[in-house]
């Protein structure tokens, strides 16, 4: 293999792919990623068998070839070079030499044969949407799937496309994020779980633009191909939460709206405090249109006040701070909602303009 290229456009590509591949494996071949020169252009590969990310650039290929390079410090590597053109040989024995100006790097390669083969996504079903809809979708809720393996169906994040729009839900156990965005059409009605680590790195790969991302969904896996990059994630099986029930409208006692750059900036404050607590808890006290955030420990106590709109009762009710941070943090209006039904009962974030757009529920914790 002999390729020269745009010393950005590889450094760009290599750090794009290396989300995928493994960080420890007792397959090192996964820890790499594979380079296939062929056709003026340069395909760089990489996955852990679950994520796959694969990015094209143009190139002028000498001698086609393929070849696996060390991921990690070869992605170290490539991104501290900045030199226009950059000249790739594999030698007989796996040596991939980088030329650039008058010095050199040398990396020790693997057989690609040995590489695993991506899965083809063919005749799928599929749904479009615009590239900014599916990135704010993705960042309003993929925060509230479960980190632990307890239930792993939790750790992924459950699409349902029917034909106008699609809900993205995730819980984890103690909250619960719904996320609705219109989408440009779809093929049919389906639904899929899809591993909240994939959605992230999906979310950082795609711009807030106005352009059109196609999603194809074949039996286990979900597929996005755009701009020269390929993505392809397998799906979770098993049932999902079922969610809709307990988000069914109810009577609230208490309904208050609040400045979300406030009750963030509140919560965070009064959290330092509770961090120590294995339930990050602080008190709200809502009274005479008041938020009151209180959090003790034997280091002091913090105490906040904010002013709300109130409708209905006043409420003492305790939380994890974290959850309401976390949720406020993906949140960029002015204000938002906050309804209560009773001190042991769930609360639920909407907005105030699109109220239908996003649902927190978050779980309280009791105190005595």
């Amino acid at each position: 293999m002999k390729v020269i290229c745009e010393g950005l456009d590889l450094s760009d590509a290599v750090m794009k792919v290396i989300k995928a591949a493994s960080q420890k494996s007792p397959n090192p071949v996964l820890e790499g990623i594979k380079i296939k020169a062929e056709n003026n252009s340069l395909t760089f590969t990489a996955t852990d068998t679950e994520l796959a990310i694969e990015k094209k650039i143009k190139a002028d290929v000498k001698i086609e070839g393929e070849t696996v390079v060390p991921g990690r410090i070869f992605s170290e590597f490539v991104k501290k070079i900045n030199y226009d053109t950059i000249e790739m040989t594999l030698s007989e024995n796996l040596q991939l030499k980088l030329k650039y100006t008058d010095s050199e790097g040398v990396f020790q390669c693997m057989n690609a044969a040995e590489y695993p083969a991506l899965k083809e996504v063919k005749d799928a079903q599929s749904f479009s949407i615009v590239k900014k809809e599916i990135k704010d979708l993705i960042n309003k809720i993929v925060f509230s799937a479960a980190a632990d393996d307890s239930r792993p169906i939790l750790k992924g994040v459950l699409f349902e496309i029917d034909d106008i729009s699609m809900n993205g839900v995730a819980v984890d156990g103690f909250r619960l994020a719904l996320c609705t965005k219109p989408i440009e059409n779809s093929t049919a009605k389906m639904n899929a779980v899809v591993p909240g680590k994939s959605l992230l790195e999906i979310a950082k790969l795609i711009d807030d633009s106005e352009e059109i991302i196609t999603f194809h969904i074949q039996k286990n896996y979900l597929m996005a191909d755009f701009n020269g990059t390929r993505i392809i994630t397998r799906l979770l099986e098993g049932d999902f939460f079922s969610y809709k029930q307990i988000l069914a409208h109810k009577d609230y006692s208490t309904v208050i709206t609040i400045n979300r750059e406030q009750l963030e900036n509140g919560l965070e404050r009064a959290s330092l405090l509770a961090r120590g607590d294995k339930n990050n808890l602080v008190k709200f006290d809502i009274k005479d249109k008041i938020l009151e955030l209180t959090s003790n420990s034997e280091m002091g106590n913090i105490r906040e006040k904010i002013p709300v709109g109130l409708e209905g009762k006043d409420l003492t009710i305790a939380f994890n701070a974290k959850y309401y941070t976390d949720a406020l943090r993906a949140l960029n209006e002015e204000f938002v909602k906050i309804k209560f039904t009773s001190p042991s009962s769930p609360c639920i974030i909407t907005s105030v303009e699109k109220e239908y757009e996003y649902t927190y529920l978050i779980l309280p914790v009791r105190i005595i």
